[in-house]
């Protein structure tokens, strides 16, 4: 007996728009519904949840952003994964979809194709219970709460977090494909870094879609490890553009970049995992990237 279709939900106001990806979503073998406002939006996740929303923000009634609101305050809606389609591409605007818990925030005009990468990728991290990212298969949330879980027993540990800074701007000057393809291969640099570290017990995972979390008894050698990952990843940042925006200014001040934060245990005040969760974010939420 074959599984049921994912369910996916549009919430759009442009009728040209909402046909179009109703249709497209169907031919991809999706169940599909589609309303225009933002109050139908939320009545209809209530009333047959589906397995993922498409939500527009300028609707003609209440926007995407309340939509999101309501379905995050209800035990019913609260983890149907979200991706906001929108014309808005202000940074707060982008900030606040993300506050909302949003799996992605994509401009209009979009490319199709990235929507439905976009749309296969939350919907497989849906399905695998949040345990490993899609893109770069690290272990995230729950498994990197089990292993912050077993510091809290201990104070010999140390824990990096790997952010990448302007990944929003190759993002959005490259398109989801090439970010997914940077993502993997940092993924693979970080593993290799480890392993030439010799501890097999080190803890690799994924915090959020641009930072990483490194966990371990690392000691004495984690200035070796944190210079290792900074050469090796700047390194090969290069590598990603091309040939022409190599040469030129073209991205200035916003070109790929890394930033690398640590806690160590002694200095740790936290006895509660979200106490440890916390200090562990502060190390990434310095900037928006």
């Amino acid at each position: 007996m074959s599984e049921p279709k994912p369910s996916i939900l549009i919430v759009e106001d442009d009728l040209d728009i909402a046909d179009m990806l109703n249709a497209y979503f169907r031919v991809q073998e999706y169940n599909v519904m589609a309303v225009n406002w933002g109050e139908d939006g939320v009545r209809a996740c209530l009333a047959d949840t589906p397995d993922l929303v498409i939500l527009d923000i300028r609707l003609p009634d209440i926007d995407g952003f309340e939509v999101a609101r309501r379905l995050r305050s209800t035990r019913k809606t609260q983890d149907i994964p979200i991706i906001f389609l929108t014309e808005r591409r202000e940074r707060l605007d982008r900030l606040r979809g993300l506050e909302l818990r949003a799996e992605d925030y994509i401009t209009k005009p979009f490319d199709i194709q990235e929507l439905r990468l976009k749309v296969r990728n939350a919907l497989m991290r849906a399905r695998r219970g949040n345990l490993t990212n899609p893109v770069t298969g690290l272990p995230e949330e729950a498994l990197v709460d089990d292993r912050l879980r077993q510091c809290l027993k201990q104070n010999d540990w140390s824990i990096l977090v790997i952010s990448l800074v302007n990944l929003v701007n190759f993002r959005e000057a490259y398109g989801f494909v090439a970010s997914d393809d940077l993502l993997r291969a940092v993924a693979v640099m970080l593993q290799d870094a480890l392993r030439e570290q010799g501890d097999g017990d080190n803890f690799l995972g994924q915090l959020t879609g641009s930072d990483f979390i490194i966990v371990g008894k690392i000691g004495p050698s984690v200035n070796v490890l944190k210079e290792r990952i900074q050469k090796r990843l700047e390194q090969s940042f290069d590598y990603f553009y091309r040939d022409q925006d190599r040469t030129t200014q073209a991205f200035k001040n916003q070109r790929l970049g890394l930033r690398i934060g640590e806690l160590a245990g002694q200095k740790s005040k936290a006895r509660e995992l979200s106490q440890l969760k916390l200090e562990v974010e502060q190390l990434y939420r310095q900037g928006f990237h």
